[in-house]
């Protein structure tokens, strides 16, 4: 297994290298937030849904509620009026509410920036806390995969399966741990490029001359 490991390491560092060549504006959230808190919302409400669509929904929500407390004392319907056009709203403007109050009781109306922490508040998974952490505090527990992600890991043979949990334990063995944080915006930017789920298009994909799920002939 270790020396599985080691071997998959030289050929991530030509996929990194091509990548960022390619998509080096786009290492980034295309989420848009101002702070912490507002970075952990906008990522709580991206799950499946587009980041266009969770930007419009933000910049009403945020223009008009800007204190974490704001939301804590917030009722469920008025969260309503701004994330109704996003899937599971409900849920998830329950869980945005729930968050704040734990970030105002538990973390002195701070958001927490260790994994453990921001995993503990309600609806924050490890891809969220990752996203979090990595976009906002600058630093890495963790590789934040998402569909896109899993995607692109199994088609480059550097994982299998659609487990995220253990594509990122995969990802975290052969990944430097200074692009921990990239490598999921550049293999998101692929996956939205060229390399989707419904189909890849390989004739136009930087990769097509070592991946080895290309149709392109080498």
């Amino acid at each position: 297994m270790l020396a599985l490991a080691i071997s998959k390491k030289p050929f991530l560092r030509k996929v990194l290298y091509l990548l960022k060549k390619k998509y080096s504006e786009q290492m980034k959230s295309t989420l848009e937030y101002s702070n912490a808190w507002e970075l952990l919302v906008a990522t709580m409400l991206s799950a499946q849904a587009q980041d266009k669509q969770v930007n419009i929904a933000t910049k009403r929500l945020f223009h008009d509620h800007r204190e974490i407390r704001d939301y804590a004392d917030m009722g469920l319907n008025e969260l309503y009026k701004y994330t109704k056009s996003i899937g599971l709203y409900r849920n998830k403007s329950k869980n945005i509410i729930r968050a704040a109050k734990a970030i105002e009781k538990d973390f002195n109306g701070k958001v927490p920036s260790d994994i453990a922490s921001l995993q503990a508040l309600p609806g924050v998974g490890r891809k969220t806390a990752n996203v979090v952490q990595y976009n906002w505090f600058g630093k890495s527990e963790g590789i934040a995969i998402d569909t896109h992600c899993i995607t692109v890991c199994n088609r480059l043979r550097l994982a299998k399966g659609t487990n995220a949990e253990k594509i990122e334990k995969e990802m975290m063995k052969i990944t430097p741990k200074e692009d921990w944080g990239n490598v999921t915006h550049l293999f998101i930017a692929l996956g939205r490029d060229v390399c989707t789920a419904r189909a890849k298009h390989c004739e136009a994909c930087v990769l097509n001359r070592i991946c080895p799920s290309s149709t392109v002939k080498k």
